[in-house]
């Protein structure tokens, strides 16, 4: 019962990320075929087609490092050192749920949408046919890493602070539709690195002790007479 109590929340982010992410599998070729036929043959050079790629640049690892390292240093400048600690955590998680989407969908051997139907849907494994997969960018599509970085930086604040973390999330999910939109990921893989990143994002935070309960709430005390 009290392992229920501690880790209700992560349960709760696996059964509602599983649910979501068998629907994204389901509409993974509806979609992409919708976005393909409503965008055209040119769409990659159009001015909407370089906005996405440029939210994808500025939301990967580096660019969300280095924007974090300078929240963190203003926030120990200010001497508030409950922001330093959310920022930190907020990196922490971003850095491992990137590093464990991005060791995983090196293995996959799914192909990317942009690369269907040139190559057969599936999953390849890391090695097929006589090559070696891993790290040939067409065959490393689930899941996506650029999400996982993203939505661990997000989650960690959402669990930390929730009304900042809101604000978190908007960039987040810019970057994951951004991958959906110019075919480098299928919604599936944006789904399951949703999951994988706010898993991540609460353990750190609870690691951290940045809000989240390690058990059930102490009793209050009666008052001294």
């Amino acid at each position: 019962m009290n392992f229920l109590r501690v880790y209700r929340t992560p349960l709760i982010i696996l059964l509602v990320g599983g649910f979501f992410s068998v629907l994204a599998f389901k509409w993974d070729f509806p979609i992409r075929q919708y976005l393909v036929e409503s965008q055209g043959a040119k769409w990659h050079k159009t001015t909407e087609a370089k906005i996405y790629g440029k939210i994808r640049v500025w939301g990967d690892w580096p660019p969300i490092m280095v924007a974090a390292a300078i929240g963190f240093l203003i926030a120990r400048a200010r001497g508030n050192r409950r922001w330093s600690r959310i920022i930190l955590a907020a990196m922490i998680a971003s850095t491992l749920a990137g590093i464990i989407a991005n060791a995983s969908r090196l293995t996959t051997g799914r192909p990317r949408p942009r690369e269907i139907p040139k190559i057969e849907h599936g999953f390849y494994g890391p090695y097929h046919n006589g090559r070696i997969l891993v790290g040939v960018p067409a065959y490393n599509s689930f899941p996506s890493g650029h999400t996982a970085t993203a939505f661990g930086f997000a989650a960690a604040v959402v669990f930390a602070s929730p009304a900042w973390g809101l604000l978190a999330l908007i960039g987040a999910v810019g970057v994951a539709w951004s991958s959906i939109a110019i075919g480098a990921h299928h919604p599936s893989d944006v789904v399951v690195s949703i999951t994988l990143a706010f898993l991540t994002g609460w353990f750190v935070v609870r690691f951290m002790k940045l809000g989240i309960r390690s058990g059930p709430s102490p009793k209050p005390e009666p008052p001294r007479v």
